[in-house]
This record gives C-alpha cells, structure tokens and sequence, in this order.
C-alpha cells in the first residue's frame, strides 16, 4: 500500500502540479540560504535560457491567448531574477576579494568579456539598458497593456451582443457561443492581469539601479574595512563583479520586457509575429523599389560607405523585383483565361435550334444575387464564408419554425452595383442592400458612447444605425459599445430576417406534404386519419400558413393534426381550425412572449370599445367591418400603447375575446408590425394575467 501511494505521489502529473510550489519555495530559498559558485553559474544559465524562451514563445504565439500564462510567467521570472540578485549579492560580498571569478565564471565573463574589463564601460552600458528596458520597453508596453485592458472591458458588452446576434441567426450553436463568451472573458482577465503584471518589470528595472549602487558601495566598504584592501583595488574589483552581477540579471529583464511588449502589441491573429511583419513589411514591391532607390542614391554621395549602400540597395531592387514577379503571375493567368474564353465565344455557333419545354426556367423560391465584388463570398471554390452561413440559417430555420424551406439559389448578376446584393422570394425582391468584404460593420444599438469614422450606412435588416469601418477599427467600435459584424455576416442575417418575415409564403404544397411525410414515419395512422379523409391537404397548408403569418412556429405538429382531426367533422374552415389550434398551443404561444412564469403583462382593449367591435362583427357578418373614424384612432393608439410597451422592455402584445382576435391581428399588422395579437383562450390558467394599459381609454 505505501509503494502504491508513493507511485502516485510521483507519477507524472502530480510532478507536474507540484512543479510550480517547488520552483517558488526554491526562489524563496535562494534569498536566504548561501548558493555554491556552481549552482549560481547554473540559475544563471537558467535564468538566461527561460527569458530567451518565454521571448521565442511570444513572438510564435498566433493570439495574446495563446499565452495566457504570461502574466504569472513575468512574476516568477522577475522573482527569480531578484532572487539570484540578492545570492550574488552575498557571494560578492563575502567572496569578492579572493578574484575575479569569486562569484562563478558567469558574473566573471559578464564583468569582463562583455565591458572589456572596463569599470567605466560596464556602468554606462548597465545605465543604458535599464534606460532602455524601463523607459521604452516597459513604459511603452505598459501603457498599451493599460490601454487595452480597458478598451477590452468597455467592448465586452459589444461583443456579446455580436455573439447572441450570431446565435440567434444560426450561425454558430450553443457550444461554439460558449467557447467565444468564455474567450472574451479570458481575453479581459488577461489584459487586465498585463496591466498589472507589467508593473513587475518597471520595479525590476529600479531594484536593478539600487542593487547596483548598493554592491558599489558595499564591496568598497567590505574591500577596504574588512579586507585591507586599496581602495582603488577595491573599487575596481568589486565594481565589476558587481557590473557583471548586473549584466548577467538585467540582460534577461530585457528580453523578457521585448517579450511583454510583442504579446501586449499585436493587432490581429492571423499567423505568429515573424510571419505578420515579413509578409506585411516586404510584400509590397513599390515600397522596396522606392527604398532600394533611395538608398542607392545615398550610396552614390562621395565620402559615404558606398559599397555597403548600394549592396543594401541591389538586395532590396531584387527582393522588389521577385515579389513584382510573383504579384504577376496569377495576372497572367487570369489574361490568358479570358483570352481563351473570347476565342471560344468567337468560334462560330451553331444554329439556334427550335424552342422547348426546357426553355421554361421556374422561378426560385429564394433567391440570392449578388454584385461582382460580393462573388468571393458564395464562391465554393474559394470557400466563401456566406454559404457555410446560409447551410447554418437553414438548419436553424428548420429547427426552429418547424419545417425546411427551399435551399437559396445564388447567382452573380452584373447589373447590379459591385457590391450589392439583392433577395428575391418567387422572382420578386423583398430586400436588398451593399456590402463591403474585408470591412466590418458596426451598428449603433442605441447605447453608444460616440460616433465612428467610416462609411455611414443603416443595418440592413433591422434599419439601425450603422457606419462601414476596416479592420483596423474594430477594437475603437466595440470599445465605443457597437457591434460589430463583418460582410457575411450582414448577408447573413439580412437573409434570416427575410426568411422569418416570410415563412408562410415559403411553406409551399409541397413543403406540407413533406413535413406530414416526415410526420408519418413516427405516427402513420395520425396523419392517414386527417390526410386526405377529414380534410384535403390545401386545407392544412392553409392552416399552416395562418399560424406562421402571425409568428407561431409549427414544430408541435402532433398537437396540430390532433386538433385539427378533432375539430374537422364539424367545421373545414381554415380561419376557425387556426383559432382551435391557437388554443390548443397557447402554453407554448405565451411561453414564447413571456418565458418563464412571469406574468403575462398585456394591453387590452377598453370595455366600451370591446362592445362596440363585438358589434360591428356580429353586424357586418365574418369579415367584420370598422367605422373609418373608429379604425383610425384604434389604429393610432394602438401604435402610441405599443411603442411605450418596447420602450420599458415588454413585448407589444394585445389580448382580446376569441371572435375578434384573427380580425383584429390583421387590421393591425400592417401599422404595428411587432404587435402580437391573443385571445383570453389562449392563456393556460397557470399564469396570471395583468393589464399594463387599455387602449381606447382616452376615447
């Protein structure tokens, strides 16, 4: 049992955990326990090789993210280094006068190899690397670490909101939303520990300075007092093992600084540092030319380094030419493409032959055209991010409204402008709108705290507010509370938004015998009992229709053929069987207006007014007819209720008695869009009912 235990206690990855409290109670130990030469010379190399380390990980890291440990990193480095300071703080000390190399061969070879053995030397380069490190490295990554930490916490609401945005339009599941929430909340905390972290490395930089003035003046004070030694001896020996002490501690310190300043610095996460800085520094051609030029020039000036000029220069003139080569391949490419397709279409044709049924192109059911810039979007040859976006709102529309709509057909149309689209819903346009690949678009929600620089435009799907920005600005719009969503992503959602408005005219004849196919497979007798023996598939197509029109999705198609099984003996009209089936899904309508078990806060109409619309109906028959006068301020306050519903965050619902219900949802639909219309059957008893305002009360 006790072989058993200590194989657990030693396995590989209680070694790991325990790896980290190890490595601090060390560091901690070095400050007060006396350290051999040798191990020093070791902690040192150490030391050197884990800041050069943490560097090379920085700049191959693809996002900040990546190396999200760098903050707790920068503290135990900075320990370390401090550590290590004060053990050949006391190695000198004690040790100094016997030599050179009383503190190891790694302070010796600092002191003297690197500064020549020069005391003088030594100090002004320790003065001028700490200058560097604390001043321009830690000041300047500092302040970006500040910066973004809050411009990180001010977008958080922003990017959440993109995040439900794009859940909601199909566009990501749940998992995926979940992993881009729990991202920004890392990238925060992050930035946040950064800010704080980098306050490490400016009070190494000073501890660095006093440490140094302090061994100066302690070994001088040791050498002479103590050791009877020359003061100009003790001067020189101890300043450079103290030189070198400090050579050895803040050479790392300013490799581990450049390392902050390349993780807190970066812009974008396409690919690691080295490749983002060749590939946007020398990709140009006419940039290297221009400086190719420009140095070649200078090199031609007498009393200049001539030939190392104009050697930099034919380097950069031929790096220019070879990038130009490359930039104009698939050019010709392209030119020798369209050469062959004006030949082919100069061949001669054949003769038209005579006209046939395969003439008669049907009209799509959706469709989607787009300018000639937007083709990269739905090119399947370039993977374009539309189409995997339009897959992910089918899927969603599906799973969500109750059946699958017909696939979007996408063409390119030369006739529109380049980067317009167009949606078409049976061969007629129900939307349009630009955008602009390669930019972003942010929408002002309503809550933002300033404008932004860009191309003014409006949300094509909801008509908010909205300006066109590059890519460079996306963190200034998030910071400023937009959201921000790029090209397909408009598309996208612009498309969704249409599909919903239309998924009654997208249900189809043969979109219902589909879904009642698909139905039959789990319930056959269900759907034989109703199809075609009680009711005749028009009819619950209809029905179908009517409960999509007023935003009633159709997933619980049991509960509809039930109802529908039940009630068609006695009555096949269309508008009377929605009624019953509305009833019959009022749990779910109601749940759908008000999630949970709040209250059901509604509109009503005024008692007076009840009695009068009650009979007009019985008075004009089914259709129902309205005074003009009465229609027009129903209309107006229904409208004026409504608004003040959205403005204190309540849907815009009204409840009224079953018999006015369909005529009253479709007299105020087209000047209330977002008002729900319910009857009183539609409530399930176990929520309660409470009127938020009356509308004709003022009449």
């Amino acid at each position: 049992m006790n072989a058993l235990n200590l194989r657990e206690l030693f396995s590989v990855s209680n070694l790991r955990q325990l790896s980290a409290p190890i490595l601090i109670v060390m560091i901690l130990s070095m400050m007060v326990l006396p350290l051999p030469v040798f191990l020093l010379d070791v902690f040192f190399t150490f030391n050197i090789a884990v800041s050069v380390m943490v560097m090379l990980v920085a700049m191959y890291s693809k996002k900040p993210l990546d190396f999200s440990v760098f903050p707790t990193v920068l503290l135990v480095t900075t320990l370390l280094r401090l550590s290590l300071n004060v053990a050949s703080t006391r190695i000198v000390l004690l040790n100094g006068h016997s030599g050179p190399d009383a503190a190891g061969k790694v302070i010796e070879a600092f002191g003297h190899f690197l500064v020549g053995g020069n005391t003088a030397v030594g100090i002004v380069v320790f003065v001028i690397l700490t200058i560097i490190n604390f001043v321009v490295i830690t000041k300047g990554a500092g302040r970006i670490a500040e910066v973004s930490a809050r411009f990180t916490l001010d977008a958080m609401p922003g990017k959440q909101m993109a995040i439900d945005a794009d859940l909601n339009a199909g566009l990501i599941d749940e998992k995926t939303a979940k992993a881009r929430r729990k991202e920004i909340a890392q990238e925060a905390d992050f930035y946040g520990a950064m800010d704080g972290a980098s306050k490490f490395v400016r009070g190494d930089a000073v501890a660095g300075i006093l440490i140094l003035v302090i061994n100066i003046i302690g070994g001088l004070f040791v050498g002479v007092v103590q050791h009877n030694m020359a003061a100009g001896d003790a001067a020189h020996t101890y300043t450079l093992l103290t030189i070198g002490d400090g050579l050895v501690a803040q050479i790392p310190a300013l490799i581990i600084s450049v390392a902050a300043g390349l993780v807190v610095s970066r812009v974008g996460d396409e690919g690691d540092i080295g490749g983002l800085v060749i590939g946007q520094l020398f990709s140009n051609p006419q940039v290297l030319a221009l400086t190719a030029g420009i140095i070649g020039v200078l090199g031609l000036i007498p009393g200049m380094p001539n030939f190392v000029f104009l050697l930099l220069a034919a380097g950069l003139g031929w790096l220019a030419w070879s990038r130009n080569r490359k930039l104009m391949e698939p050019e010709s490419v392209a030119q020798t493409q369209a050469a062959a397709a004006q030949a082919a279409a100069a061949a001669p044709q054949a003769e038209a032959q005579e006209a046939s049924w395969n003439d008669v192109a049907p009209v799509d059911v959706l469709g989607l055209e787009v300018g000639y810039r937007l083709i990269p979007m739905v090119d399947k040859g370039q993977d374009g991010e539309l189409l995997k976006r339009i897959r992910g709102l089918r899927k969603k529309f599906a799973q969500e409204v109750g059946f699958l709509s017909a696939p979007v057909h996408i063409r390119d149309n030369l006739e529109l402008k380049p980067n317009a689209y167009r949606i078409a819903l049976k061969g007629v346009e129900i939307g349009s709108g630009e955008a602009y690949p390669g930019q972003y678009l942010a929408i002002n929600p309503g809550r933002v705290s300033g404008p932004m620089s860009g191309r003014e435009t409006k949300d094509p799907a909801f008509g908010l507010p909205a300006y066109w920005i590059d890519a460079g600005s996306r963190e200034q719009a998030h910071g400023l509370g937009y959201t921000v969503v790029d090209a397909s992503t408009v598309v996208a959602t612009h498309l969704n938004h249409l599909i919903l408005n239309h998924a009654a005219e997208l249900l189809g004849r043969q979109e219902t015998q589909a879904l009642l196919d698909h139905i039959g497979k789990e319930s056959p007798k269900l759907v034989d009992d109703l199809v075609p023996k009680l009711l005749p598939i028009s009819a619950v197509q209809r029905v179908l229709q009517n409960l999509l029109d007023e935003g009633v999705n159709i997933r619980d198609m049991r509960t509809i053929i039930e109802v529908l099984a039940e009630f068609a003996p006695r009555n096949q009209d269309p508008v009377e069987l929605t009624s019953k089936v509305r009833e019959a899904l009022g749990r779910a309508i109601i749940q759908g207006l008000f999630p949970g078990t709040a209250e059901v806060q509604v509109m009503a109409l005024e008692p007076s007014l009840e009695r009068i619309l009650m009979q007009a109906m019985s008075a004009s028959g089914e259709g129902g007819a309205i005074e003009p006068g009465l229609a027009d301020t129903l209309l107006r306050q229904t409208a004026q209720i409504a608004q003040r519903q959205e403005d204190i965050g309540l849907p815009p619902v009204l409840l009224v008695p079953a018999p006015l219900r369909m005529l009253l949802s479709r007299f105020l639909r087209r000047a209330v869009p977002t008002l729900k219309v319910i009857s009183n059957a539609e409530v399930p008893e176990s929520r309660t009912i409470r009127v938020t305002a009356m509308v004709g009360a003022a009449a």
